[in-house]
């Protein structure tokens, strides 16, 4: 199948490292403008210039997710340069694990602010020039924990379940103009995120998982390109697991 985005932008958050960087870095080698998002611009920047060394169009940007005005500023800035988005990619996240007893309400707070919110936020901020082109792609980055929970990951868990109701919801609500909304739902992935798992644990991942193996980047970028495609227009509403069998 070919997945082709020449002309079309598409933004895509946390886009600094790990699994968004990938998915940035696979639009602009299938001919989109990629906006990137970040916390911080040298990482977003990093990202673009990648993009544009391999002869691709790229813009950065910075924002913290959790607010607003920063998000709309953000977004705007990206779309002036850019063009109307195609497709939002939600993939911004941030851990705070700890035991229930031991979180904060802080440590809650600010997950559930940057996950969720920060979803809700820049999804926000493109309905209404997806809308007026009546049509476009949102898709966000949950979690298998959003799915079956995860001892330590109260907070995680929430949001990236958080997620996937807000998948659905805006599924219903955006559907007739042409713009589909799904989830994809990441196993353990090889990334900064997941660098610090105990050694016991990643053996025991990757004997209970039939591909016997943990997830890379590279696994989730496909599943993102073809929800966020022509292809993918029927599809709405949907969280596609992509975590090697892990939770047969």
């Amino acid at each position: 199948m070919n997945l082709d985005f020449t002309g079309k932008t598409v933004l895509v958050t946390g886009a600094s490292r790990g699994i968004g960087r990938t998915i940035a870095l696979e639009f602009g080698r299938a001919g989109a403008s990629v906006g990137c998002l970040a916390t911080t611009l040298g990482g977003a920047q990093a990202t673009a210039d990648l993009i544009r060394e391999a002869g691709g169009t790229a813009s950065a940007a910075a924002a913290n997710l959790a607010e607003a005005a920063e998000v709309e500023a953000a977004l705007s800035a990206l779309e002036a340069e850019l063009g109307t988005p195609w497709a939002l990619v939600n993939n911004a996240g941030i851990t705070r694990d700890k035991l229930m007893m031991r979180m904060s309400e802080d440590d809650f707070d600010q997950v559930l602010a940057v996950n969720l919110k920060g979803a809700w936020l820049t999804s926000r901020a493109v309905m209404k020039p997806m809308m007026k082109a009546r049509g476009g792609r949102i898709i966000n980055i949950s979690s298998v924990i959003g799915l079956h929970g995860g001892a330590g990951q109260a907070n995680y868990s929430a949001s990236k379940a958080g997620l996937i109701g807000l998948t659905m919801s805006l599924a219903k609500e955006l559907g007739s103009r042409g713009i589909t909304c799904n989830a994809v739902a990441p196993g353990f992935i090889e990334t900064d995120m997941t660098g610090d798992l105990p050694q016991d644990f990643r053996e025991f991942v990757v004997k209970q998982a039939p591909a016997g193996r943990l997830g890379r980047p590279e696994d989730i970028a496909p599943a993102v390109l073809f929800l966020a495609s022509e292809q993918a227009a029927f599809i709405t509403g949907q969280t596609l697991t992509v975590d090697g069998g892990l939770f047969l």
